[in-house]
């Protein structure tokens, strides 16, 4: 599971031209979910980023400036691009598997913030406009976290 937190003064989804979501002053996470991603991965995640410290210059979390939320998915963050020049999408979860996986994420990140989370729509081509603030974008890959 890839996720890229950007810190944003704003963010908005818009789909067939019709504002979908947005936030004011938080975080903007594009998620891209594997094929071999289990629930570990979403706890695992869940807990770097709502501890993530990046206001504030960088005492603050999430959820100590009560900042808002905005949840994407982002198929392509599972890319393949070291071979030829066409990305290969063959580690990024199906659908059904990665519709199921969001969903849960989605959840569990809600249940973890101080504040309403929100999001795109599953699968939809979004037009994302967001305001990088700093700039301010962090990745994460659970592929590589240490094992315990």
């Amino acid at each position: 599971m890839k996720a890229v937190i950007q810190k944003v003064s704003g963010a908005e989804t818009i789909v067939d031209g019709e504002l979908v979501s947005f936030i004011k002053k938080g975080i903007v996470i594009f998620l891209g979910i594997a094929i071999d991603d289990v629930d570990n991965d979403i706890d695992w995640l869940i807990n770097k980023i709502t501890k993530l410290r990046i206001f504030n210059t960088f005492d603050n979390n999430i959820n100590d400036v009560k900042g808002e939320v905005l949840l994407v998915s982002q198929f392509t963050l599972q890319a393949n691009i070291l071979k030829g020049n066409r990305p290969s999408f063959i580690k990024a979860a199906k659908s059904e598997l990665a519709k199921t996986m969001y969903d849960e994420f989605l959840k569990q990140l809600n249940e973890n913030l101080y504040t309403e989370l929100k999001s795109g729509i599953f699968g939809a081509d979004m037009l994302i406009n967001l305001s990088n603030d700093g700039p301010v974008t962090i990745i994460y890959d659970s592929s590589l976290k240490l094992k315990k």
